[in-house]
């Protein structure tokens, strides 16, 4: 299943779509219509919440929607907009920096690949959903860039994760664009400004559940930046592979249902090059991450 956050005559749903992406099923409506009652959380952290309850009630719509009569509360996906699967997360966005050692080289020597596992964090407010603009922040940064990367969404509550048991915490997969304002991450020596611009964490443009993606650690990751590949990368180059990045998060940190870990990008950013090719007004930048579609943006003219 690929869950969605998106907003159709001015009503946001929780929705899912069809395996050939063409299709968007109104969970809410489908089930007040047959069942006139709506049990179903409108907001999609409050459905992962509950966790199997949620998934149950979805089998149980699919069941009755065999039978069921009238097709209103499935739409076409074009035409619906679709915000971020989370629009506003209740905490920071993990990150997990330099963990593909060539994007590390690329931005420094082959001494800047990290030993452990390297943490940052993005804002709530930076995040926003496929084929929304980007703002541009050119008052205050000359050195926009992206990153393309897998997303790990959280699906149950847990602290001290063995690695082993790690992947029984997920939910499901998305894509983000950790995009970075590298000479503010330079001038501060830290990465939280030059990471949490408003705008700068485009995510989406679903959640695929994990029973769809049975291995995490090998999707190939590509960006584009007007149709030119910049990155072409693949998880099984992680330096740490996404259980060992969610049993380090936990260790002394809850995490909880909903939290979003970005796992780091491959080589081919825009500062790799020499010289540098950073994000300009109209640029359009797709990642596409194997098994769960095409983010796309446009950074504000």
């Amino acid at each position: 299943m690929r869950f969605v956050t998106a907003e159709k005559d001015n009503t946001i749903f929780i929705g899912i779509v069809d395996e050939n992406l063409q299709k968007v099923v109104n969970l809410q409506l489908a089930e007040e219509l047959m069942t006139g009652k709506t049990t179903i959380p409108k907001d999609l952290i409050e459905c992962i919440e509950l966790e199997e309850e949620f998934l149950h009630k979805i089998e149980e719509l699919n069941k009755l929607g065999k039978e069921f009569q009238s097709n209103q509360y499935i739409y076409d996906l074009d035409d619906v907009k679709l915000h971020a699967p989370i629009p506003r997360p209740k905490k920071n966005v993990f990150c997990v920096g330099k963990n593909y050692a060539e994007h590390a080289i690329e931005l420094g020597s082959a001494e800047d690949i990290p030993e452990h596992v390297m943490l940052f964090t993005k804002a709530p407010t930076t995040v926003v959903g496929h084929n929304e603009v980007v703002l541009n922040h050119k008052d205050i940064t000359s050195q926009l860039d992206y990153e393309g990367e897998l997303a790990v969404v959280i699906g149950k509550k847990g602290r001290a994760i063995k690695e082993e048991e790690a992947l029984d915490y997920v939910f499901g997969y998305t894509i983000i664009n950790d995009i970075t304002a590298r000479d503010l991450q330079s001038r501060h020596k830290q990465f939280f400004l030059g990471k949490s611009l408003d705008t700068t964490c485009p995510m989406g443009p679903y959640i695929t559940h994990k029973s769809l993606i049975p291995n995490p650690n090998k999707l190939q990751v590509v960006t584009k930046v007007n149709e030119e590949i910049r990155q072409n990368g693949n998880t099984e180059q992680f330096i740490f592979p996404v259980e060992t990045v969610i049993s380090v998060i936990s260790q002394g940190m809850t995490l909880e249902p909903g939290d979003i870990i970005a796992t780091g990008t491959p080589a081919g950013v825009g500062k790799g090059f020499k010289p540098p090719r950073f994000l300009k007004g109209g640029d359009v930048v797709e990642i596409s991450v194997e098994g769960l579609g095409t983010l796309r943006n446009v950074i504000e003219e």
